[in-house]
């Protein structure tokens, strides 16, 4: 059986030179409240999976993203995460969002979260696990480190 899909976006600051990465602390359920994650989503039945995370983005922190390539798994493939659910990671940057700028070095609007979220920051490489992620997020994490010191 195929695992059910996740969409979720690495959101850059920039998508051609990338130093910051937004994540998203969990405000529910309250089994993942204060963990930390990427923003996405479940992809519904008929929903192409691109669709769901532009739709999930919205409801989420209600932005818009440009969407770049794909972050694979080290076998090329989607992230296992939770429950049995599979995660497709895309690297996107900010077209439209609230909020404030977050970082002196790279001003960046900082997204207000809306659904499922208590706070949002952006991370520097340096920083990236030093917030509590969901232990399947963790590799994701990794590897979106190495993409941002690359």
């Amino acid at each position: 059986m195929t695992p059910r899909l996740v969409a979720a976006a690495a959101i850059l600051d920039s998508l051609g030179a990338p130093r910051q990465v937004l994540a998203a602390r969990r405000s529910a359920p309250e089994k993942l409240a204060g963990r930390w994650e990427l923003p996405g989503g479940k992809v519904e039945p008929g929903e192409a999976p691109e669709a769901a995370l532009h739709r999930e983005l919205a409801e989420e922190l209600g932005v818009r993203v440009r969407v770049g390539p794909i972050l694979a798994a080290a076998d090329g493939g989607d992230w296992p995460i939770l429950d049995g659910l599979a995660m497709r990671v895309w690297l996107a940057e900010l077209i439209s969002a609230g909020g404030e700028a977050s970082s002196p070095l790279a001003p960046q609007p900082l997204p207000q979260p809306l659904q499922d979220h208590d706070e949002v920051r952006w991370l520097k490489a340096e920083d990236m696990l030093d917030v509590d992620w969901l232990a399947p997020d963790i590799p994701i994490a990794r590897a979106l480190q190495a993409h941002v010191r690359a």
